[in-house]
């Protein structure tokens, strides 16, 4: 067992900038892959940054239906082994279920077609790709500008993205508190993993506040966001036209183009106070 791989890598460039060429380094964001394996079974591999791996375990367990809960994982382990001949030092991530968890696994691995990559990858049907989210019944408000200047914020809790402009962020903030916790990596949807399972660790979902991301906003993500109970999704661009439809449909207010000077309310803007 090896230390998990630093989540940042320093690489040679030429920079052309104005005219001029110049040498030197980038820092890079790395990019591993992680095998998720349940109880002994292959269960998905992911490309991810290797950082926060407990946070993504947890997260990614809770958003795929593999748990329902913190407590139906039964031990946790994350293994580092030796570089590949090409220098790919890939991770695994264990996770064992207790017993009544470990049962409406199996019985769910029977339905699908294969282990999930990404997204909706190795979903047997389209029922399967498009369940229903269970409806967000929060009364949770709050203003349109306090959404604008959470995610002014976001920024001075990216210390990846600092280094490497090449990462994703998702967070929770909530009125009270400010940004309680952020997460980053290469994928957005690995991103929002990471934090549902931060805040999972924490005995807490999304329901009193706002999750914000810097990115699209994609089905997977407000499927996600469901899962986690959040009320208000807002992000840096637009969302689908799916997205829009099944965040609609679970009750969650969807914001995009959450820029400087204003927002875009797509989806519950009962739940958007439009002054103060």
């Amino acid at each position: 067992m090896r230390p998990a791989p630093p989540a940042f890598a320093s690489a040679h460039r030429a920079r052309l900038r104005d005219g001029r060429w110049s040498e030197g380094e980038r820092v890079l964001p790395e990019e591993t892959p992680i095998a998720f394996v349940v109880d002994g079974a292959a269960e998905a591999v992911m490309l991810a940054s290797p950082a926060n791996l407990e946070d993504f375990a947890l997260g990614f367990a809770l958003s795929e239906g593999i748990i329902q809960s913190v407590e139906e994982l039964r031990e946790l382990e994350i293994v580092a082994p030796s570089p590949s001949p090409a220098g790919v030092a890939g991770i695994e991530i264990r996770l064992w279920l207790r017993e009544s968890a470990r049962d409406a696994h199996v019985a769910r691995r029977r339905t699908r077609a294969g282990p999930a990559g990404c997204g909706l990858c190795g979903v047997e049907s389209l029922e399967a790709a498009l369940p229903p989210c269970m409806p967000i019944t929060s009364e949770f408000r709050i203003p349109a500008q306090a959404i604008v200047d959470a995610m002014a914020t976001l920024s001075s809790h990216q210390a990846l993205n600092a280094q490497t402009h090449a990462v994703h962020a998702a967070a929770f903030f909530s009125p009270a508190e400010g940004i309680a916790c952020a997460r980053e990596d290469v994928g957005r949807h690995n991103a929002l993993d990471k934090l549902i399972g931060a805040l999972a660790r924490q005995g807490r979902d999304c329901s009193d506040g706002v999750v914000l991301m810097t990115s699209r906003v994609s089905i997977e993500l407000v499927q996600k966001a469901a899962g986690a109970k959040a009320s208000v999704l807002a992000a840096i661009s637009a969302p689908t036209a799916l997205a829009v439809r099944t965040a609609e449909a679970a009750g969650i207010c969807v914001c995009g183009i959450v820029r400087e000077n204003g927002l875009e309310v797509f989806t519950r803007p009962d739940r958007i106070v439009r002054n103060g």
